[in-house]
């Protein structure tokens, strides 16, 4: 049996419920959402036992020591959190010379930010949930430490991940403990990770400030200090997990919500806002072509402008000002056309919704970077670093130029929809710089085309690469991609179906159902009560 074949299920029907529902990639993780609502968790529990599971189940995604960002609506009102890790102070364009490099590398302890998700765990729960963080945390810690199948998609990238970090090792010996901890991992095998177990469970009873200030803060900086890292205490307890009001487009009688920067949620509301005065007909080779141009002009400009808020020299505002986007959507003609934008890397993420009875709705996003992220993991923990750093730019010049204390350009981005002031849902595409044109795909099938959630994310996608390369499904319609190509775009079939990200969706209905759907092109799961 070939594990590693990704038929399309195209399930079409989208899941409905009553009292709660979770979708995400991974069945265990959906599980354990469920579970702690059942024992009278809400969504923001469910979103959190979910996350935690995730770094068990999908550690090719994500960790404990990656970056969050959310979404909520809870008790009545829309709320946002930016949890996304600062770079140690020590960090600037010298220190990256000092240690042989032109540019930032994406291993070792260099592209390494204070991790976010511990804490944005802790505050979430404390701040919003009906459960303790212990509580939340235990089908995670259960998982860890009793063990887990391995499902097809995870098995193959943790397999290429450590052919990766194997071949890296040489060079970046700060990663020798991620072969010792995770090894390697094949479809079917039952997995433990015990250190992963105990990390959760330090987590748990300290309500995360451990990781920040307390016993695994201490191992962290004692390994940085062993082996050439430039992360201190100071870094670690300083560190806060930062609410934030979303940034909004309206769109056709609704309202699109992101976070603000450093992350890219900007770029989707841009897209949608150049695309919102259009009637498009049915959704062919047209629309298609509004979409690329339009997501390459806001590339254009956030690959350019946006950092770390405290440091950009444009305002958001000024992005998302109708009459610039006006300009701007005059610019796009029926032809293709070059537009300047910045290198758009791959990446690794995992995204989840959550929804329960009493109303509330979750948007949640956490990732370590180009899979397991920067390789280092700190011995006995099971908690490997991201390698968000990456991204800063080495151009002295730009915003996002790179620098001690500051957030580097993000690209994780949860997505939510409300109309009339009412939330109609949670949406998000992860996959790096494939997640705002996930967004705009996704956002304008339900909104545009009236698809349920599940038809909305199994329409065959598209992807923008760089310059005129445009990507595009194996099921993509033929005679549209002819006729793109007629426009100047440069079409190339991709055969990897999570190239073109990972979807989950939930919106609820006018009589209050919930209504769901999740990715097929991965291990997507819904699971219900």
């Amino acid at each position: 049996m070939n594990h590693y074949s990704y038929p399309y299920l195209n399930r079409r029907f989208s899941v409905y419920a009553k009292n709660g529902m979770v979708a995400t990639t991974h069945p265990l993780a959906t599980d354990a959402g469920i579970e702690v609502m059942k024992q009278g968790g809400n969504a923001m529990d469910a979103a959190i036992a979910t996350a935690a599971t995730l770094t068990v189940v999908e550690p090719t995604s994500n960790g404990i020591g990656g970056d969050a960002f959310m979404i909520a609506w809870m008790n009545g009102r829309l709320h946002g959190m930016n949890a996304s890790g600062r770079s140690p102070g020590m960090l600037n364009m010298e220190a990256i010379k000092q240690k042989g490099f032109d540019e930032m590398p994406k291993f070792g302890w260099l592209p390494v930010n204070v991790p976010g998700v511990p804490k944005a765990w802790a505050s979430l729960v404390n701040d919003f949930g009906n459960l303790t963080l212990k509580e939340v945390l235990a089908p995670a810690i259960r998982a860890a430490r009793e063990g887990f199948a391995i499902t097809p998609v995870v098995a193959k990238y943790w397999q290429a991940a450590y052919q990766n970090y194997s071949r890296q090792v040489e060079q970046f010996e700060e990663i020798k403990p991620w072969l010792e901890v995770f090894g390697t991992a094949t479809a079917g095998e039952i997995k433990t990770l015990p250190h992963h177990a105990d990390t959760l469970e330090e987590i748990a009873e300290t309500d995360a400030k451990s990781v920040y200030e307390g016993g695994l803060a201490e191992r962290i900086i004692k390994y940085s200090d062993e082996t050439g890292g430039l992360l201190t205490h100071e870094d670690l307890r300083n560190f806060e997990a930062e609410y934030v009001d979303p940034i909004s487009m309206s769109y056709k009688g609704h309202e699109i919500h992101e976070i603000p920067p450093n992350g890219q949620g900007i770029t989707a509301l841009m897209a949608l806002g150049m695309l919102k005065n259009d009637t498009f007909g049915a959704l062919d080779e047209r629309t298609y072509h509004h979409q690329i141009e339009a997501i390459k002009q806001a590339f254009a400009d956030t690959t350019t402008y946006v950092a770390d808020p405290a440091h950009m020299k444009t305002k958001v505002s000024d992005l998302l000002d109708e009459k610039y986007l006006e300009q701007r959507r005059s610019e796009i003609t029926e032809q293709a056309e070059l537009r300047e934008h910045g290198n758009l890397p791959e990446g690794g993420t995992v995204y989840l919704a959550t929804a329960d009875k009493e109303g509330n709705m979750v948007s949640y996003i956490q990732s370590n970077y180009m899979g397991f992220g920067s390789g280092v993991v700190i011995p006995e923990t099971g908690l490997a670093l991201h390698n968000r750093g990456h991204n800063f730019s080495m151009d002295e010049t730009h915003a996002n130029y790179v620098g001690g204390g500051k957030k580097p350009f993000h690209t994780i981005i949860p997505g939510f929809i409300t109309k009339a002031g009412r939330p109609v849902g949670p949406f998000g595409v992860m996959g790096a710089f494939m997640q705002p044109q996930g967004h705009l795909q996704v956002a304008m099938n339900l909104i545009d085309y009236g698809m349920n959630p599940q038809s909305a994310l199994d329409a065959p996608r598209w992807q923008f690469k760089s310059g005129m390369d445009i990507d595009i499904e194996d099921r993509f319609d033929a005679d549209h991609a002819r006729a793109l190509a007629r426009r100047g775009h440069k079409i190339s079939v991709n055969l990897e179906p999570n190239s073109f990200g990972r979807g989950q969706v939930i919106i609820r209905g006018e009589d209050g159902a919930l209504i769901g759907g999740t990715e097929s092109r991965t291990d997507g799961s819904i699971s219900i009560y």
